[in-house]
């Protein structure tokens, strides 16, 4: 009996090894806060975003730094871990599937609340209002979408300034050309490549301070806002976020990082 029950155990050695292993890379790669927020690395809220998106997410002096990252900084302090960025193709963010993998725990990308998008992941309460607005080069006569028949207009890949071109382009009469990121587009736009791009007013605005050549010739009111994306059904995670964004909003704090970033108060409504 003893022999036998033996080689039994010695049977079951590599199922038992591979159970072992599985709990090990569970361990490894989950954990949660305290509170019970559920995370995909135990003390850490990681966050995809897409670089380069000034003033919400850039590269500077070696750190990632910006307006959704100085938000992300107050959820993480809330939840008593700290936050780790994640730069990350922004078609993967808006799709849901860095989420949906367990890539990342939330999504701040400067990223448009649309009825698409909340097929994919939950979103937060808005945090930020926002418009699609046109960037050319200074003297270029492109004052309006009707300006650039026969022309050329840059987008953004995947994101609502594209779907906004896209709308308008059989009555615009342009041709549209996609770029990976933002700093690809308005580097087009500064070469001659495009004749003009489209993007969100907020980070147009911040690139022309800085880029004499360039100016926003007009907006368009598409009446946008921003949120940060959750896995679907993370109601611990989301109601964190929400709680976090009230608190900002309610003691001054984000008045104090929206005027670090944009250089004014929020308009009040």
């Amino acid at each position: 009996m003893a022999r036998r029950t033996r080689q039994h155990l010695l049977a079951l050695l590599p199922a038992l090894a591979l159970a072992v292993a599985g709990c090990a890379t569970s361990t490894q790669t989950t954990g949660s806060t305290d509170s019970g927020v559920p995370l995909v690395k135990s003390g850490t809220l990681t966050v995809c975003t897409h670089l380069p998106y000034e003033p919400f997410q850039f590269e500077k002096d070696g750190q990632t730094v910006g307006f959704d990252v100085d938000l992300g900084n107050l959820v993480a302090k809330d939840l008593g871990v700290k936050q780790e960025i994640l730069d990350t193709p922004f078609e993967g963010i808006q799709s849901g599937q860095d989420l949906n993998n367990n890539k990342c725990d939330a999504a701040a990308a400067g990223m448009t609340i649309t009825d698409t998008r909340k097929q994919n992941f939950d979103f937060s309460d808005p945090y930020f209002e926002a418009t699609q607005a046109l960037v050319a080069k200074k003297g270029s006569g492109a004052k309006d979408l009707a300006a650039l028949k026969g022309k050329k207009i840059g987008v953004q890949a995947s994101t609502t300034g594209q779907e906004y071109a896209k709308k308008n382009e059989a009555a615009g009469g342009y041709t549209i050309i996609e770029f990976e990121d933002l700093a690809l587009q308005l580097t087009a736009v500064q070469t001659g490549a495009v004749d003009a791009a489209i993007n969100d007013n907020g980070v147009l605005y911040d690139y022309v301070k800085k880029n004499a050549d360039l100016e926003v010739v007009t907006e368009f009111q598409t009446g946008e806002q921003y949120g940060i994306g959750v896995k679907k059904g993370n109601k611990a995670l989301l109601d964190k976020i929400n709680a976090t964004l009230k608190k900002a909003k309610e003691s001054g704090e984000y008045d104090k990082i929206y005027e670090k970033w944009f250089g004014k108060k929020p308009d009040k409504k």
